[in-house]
Parts: C-alpha cells; structure tokens; sequence
C-alpha cells in the first residue's frame, strides 16, 4: 500500500520566523528525502499559492505533489494540472474594492503566482496590481488577507462567510484568511488527492500534519494525521497523534503497517 503525507507549510514545515539555518530546518529536508526514497509520497497541503512555496524549497524539497490555496490549485511534482477551480471574479473583486481602501494587506493567487497591491520584500516573482481587473488572465484560486489581530481575523472571516458564502469560504489562519472558492479546503484538496492518487496508484494511507486551525480539515480528511504540542487545544484534540517535529511524524509514518 503506498503511502501518501500531506504537510502544511509554514509552522509545521518552514518557520519563517526562524534565523535563516532555522526557518527550513536541515532534519526536516533530510527526513522527507528519506521518506521518498523509500517509496512513499510526500507533498504539501497549504494556504500558499505556488509562487509563494517555490523560492523556499527549490533546491532542498521536491513535492510530489502541491495542494495550494486551500484546495484550489493542486498541481504535481511538475506544476502540471491535477485539479484547479476559482472564486468567482465578481466576487473578487467586491473584496478588493471593499478591504483596500480599509488598509488591509490582500493577495491574489492567480494561477499560482503572486498578485498584490504594493510593492514588497520577496525573493520571487509577484505582479503588482491596482484592482482585479489589471490582474493576469486566468483563475483566481484564492484571496487572501492580511489583519493585525485574532480578534479582527475572526470577525472579517465571519463577516464574509455571512455575505459571500454562497460563493467562497474564509479560513482564519492565525492573523491571516484564505479566501477559497465554495467547496475548497484542505481537507477537501486532500480527499481529491486521494481519490486521484488511488486511480492512478491503486489503495493508499493518506497521512496529514499542520499546526492550526485552518489545518482542521486536512487532519480530519487524513487517514492518519499529526500536530504538536504548539497547536491550539482543539487542533490536538481532534489529531490522532501529538509529535515534537514533522520528523517525528514521517519516521511514524513510515512504521506504521
């Protein structure tokens, strides 16, 4: 039976908040290595769009797969089209036209590369924009938005669940929402990948690791799923197993039978 890991990014993979030898920590890499070279399938499940992963791990990680913006964007180890779906541009664009001007920080994914709104300090590709409609062609997987407090992200992701849900759903991330089309999450994005994989690959055992609420999903879609002991209360109660690193949970992963 293949074996199939989806990780969140940032908090249970990469620590952006880390001193720079830190924020992808070396076991790490050497353990996902380790976990493919024997067979299994490692990839990522996360908020992130592609643009805002590859600068990061090109060189150190190679996914087999990318779940990306919630469930959106799914790609494989080659960026190619697993399943892609997008919030309605209307939609989008009362967003945009409604929290710019409040001065919250938003990005766009739109097909997988970055878009904002000012210029800022990244090491990879991003569009600048004024509005959706100067955005790049394509789909926009997600929008995402930027608060300055739990308190406020909680609020904002309520408020636009009660007045767009019909067409997208908010997912508080610490400070931070995801804004996805209706239907995604990463749970849903790693149902998907399951199904896929065992087309393609015949039965597997899904396995999920993340660190927050917005991880929800992706733990209780997993057929086995991990966090921490840094996780919020209910995040580890809803888990299968607390572990001290995602290295603990991969060399679990691999004994499991």
């Amino acid at each position: 039976m293949k074996k199939v890991f989806a990780s969140d990014f940032d908090g249970t993979l990469y620590f952006y908040k880390a001193e720079d030898d830190r924020k992808l920590p070396a076991e790490n890499v050497a353990k996902i290595r380790e976990y493919q070279a024997a067979g299994h399938l490692f990839g990522l499940c996360t908020g992130r769009q592609v643009g805002g992963l590859t600068p990061f791990i090109t060189g150190f990680v190679e996914p087999d797969f990318y779940i990306t913006s919630s469930g959106a964007n799914i790609v494989d180890r080659n960026l190619q089209e697993i399943r892609k779906m997008g919030v309605d541009r209307k939609v989008a664009d009362a967003l945009v036209k409604e929290l710019v001007p409040q001065g919250y920080r938003l990005t766009l994914d739109v097909e997988g590369d970055i878009c904002v709104f000012a210029e800022m300090d990244y090491p990879g590709k991003y569009y600048i924009i004024t509005g959706v409609d100067d955005a790049p062609e394509g789909l926009i997987h997600q929008v995402s938005v930027h608060t300055e407090s739990l308190e406020d992200a909680a609020r904002l992701s309520k408020s636009i669940n009660e007045r767009y849900g019909d067409y997208v759903e908010a997912f508080q991330n610490v400070i931070e929402i995801d804004i996805a089309p209706r239907g995604c999450s990463k749970g849903d994005g790693v149902r998907f990948l399951r199904d896929y994989m065992r087309e393609t690959l015949g039965d597997c055992r899904l396995y999920g690791i993340g660190d927050s609420i917005n991880d929800l999903p992706l733990l209780e879609a997993s057929d086995i799923s991990y966090t921490f002991p840094y996780a919020p209360p209910e995040v580890q109660a809803r888990a299968t197993k607390v572990v001290d690193t995602i290295v603990d949970a991969l060399e679990d992963s691999m004994k499991d039978e």
